[in-house]
């Protein structure tokens, strides 16, 4: 009797019979497997729609309308994968530069010691690299360079000839907005070409062109990844603040250098005021540096200088003590042959985000 009321069988043993209970049970079981294969569709996309995050095209370019309005929040897993170590080994690289900002090569690993977290570190890998690089130049031509953008071009000059045949470049402008000026198919001479056409004119959104640059940089040919700012500092119409940015440089595996041209005691406005504060706050956090110039016929000597520098670099390896998942690592290089009459700065990146163990 149960068992005919569950399956909505008559109770009347007179209009029973098999051929109707058989019919109605096969329904029924259909049924429940209907209900069974939903229910387990429809958690399998729940789960789905929590979890998938449409994946960037890395060959599609960024214009300044792609750049997210500045109020939300940043999007890293947009623009670049955080600096995060999953292996074992961890890789530094070092810049060193002597007394008079020039690089400094052919030194060896006893020349360092490394340190994580305050722990001296056995440094179990060791290269000096000049390899070709992938490298971002991001053009200042607001309103404030019109009559420093002939130096800026020549400065620009000056870096091409140091350049290595092999290098990648983009080439970015930046007044009122970012924009990509050349991508990375075209030639030094064609960038310069483009670059001596654009006329300074508007506000000055380096921030904005900084984004711009990480995104471009997701595509690039070669690991090492570098952004060079050609600018006076300074920002007045960026949608993303000093600290988005601080942070996107921080976690991505780009390394940010720059230029800055001071050449006057007396501002014009407080975004020039902060201009060499904030070129070094970023550049800092990626492990470059900012050289600031103060007499603008010192900027293509300059420019010849860090383009030596970017190419020129000593890669520090070793295997972390007790790195604490998902945590930030403080590295710290110290220059063991540095010494009073030879003092000796190495630039790197201060830190990384321990991977999930």
């Amino acid at each position: 009797m149960m068992l005919r009321v569950l399956l909505g069988v008559p109770l009347n043993p007179m209009r029973t019979n098999l051929f109707v209970i058989a019919k109605t049970g096969f329904r029924f079981i259909l049924f429940c497997g209907l209900t069974l294969l939903l229910n387990s569709f429809a958690r399998t996309q729940s789960a789905d729609d929590v979890h998938i995050i449409p994946r960037a095209d890395a060959n599609k370019r960024v214009s300044a309308s792609d750049i997210a309005p500045i109020g939300g929040p940043l999007a890293l897993s947009g623009s670049t994968r955080p600096f995060r170590v999953d292996v074992d080994l961890v890789s530094v690289p070092v810049t060193v530069t002597d007394a008079m900002e020039r690089p400094v090569m052919k030194l060896t690993k006893q020349d360092f010691a490394l340190y994580e977290n305050g722990k001296l570190q056995e440094i179990r890998y060791f290269s000096e690299e000049a390899a070709p690089v992938s490298i971002a130049l991001l053009v200042d031509v607001s309103k404030s360079m019109t009559d420093k953008i002939d130096t800026e071009r020549a400065a620009i000059a000056e870096f091409f000839k140091n350049a290595d045949p092999e290098d990648e470049y983009f080439a970015i402008t930046f007044s009122d907005r970012p924009r990509l000026v050349a991508g990375s198919t075209q030639s030094i001479d064609e960038i310069e070409t483009k670059l001596s056409s654009v006329e300074p004119a508007g506000p000055t959104a380096m921030l904005d062109a900084v984004y711009m640059a990480q995104a471009e940089l997701r595509s690039a040919r070669y690991k090492r990844k570098v952004i060079l700012i050609i600018s006076d500092g300074g920002d007045n119409v960026s949608r993303y603040t000093l600290r988005e940015i601080k942070q996107l440089a921080q976690e991505s595996d780009v390394q940010i250098y720059a230029i800055g041209l001071f050449d006057t005691f007396f501002f014009n406005t407080i975004e020039e005021r902060l201009g060499k504060k904030w070129l070094s706050e970023i550049t800092d956090a990626t492990g470059g540096r900012t050289i600031t110039v103060d007499n603008r016929t010192k900027l293509p000597q300059a420019a010849a200088e860090l383009s030596r520098e970017i190419r020129n670099e000593y890669v520090l390896g070793y295997l972390p003590i007790s790195p604490v998942p998902n945590r930030w690592q403080k590295v710290k290089v110290r220059m063991t042959s540095s010494s009073g009459e030879h003092p000796l700065r190495a630039y790197y990146k201060q830190g990384y985000l321990a991977g999930a163990r």
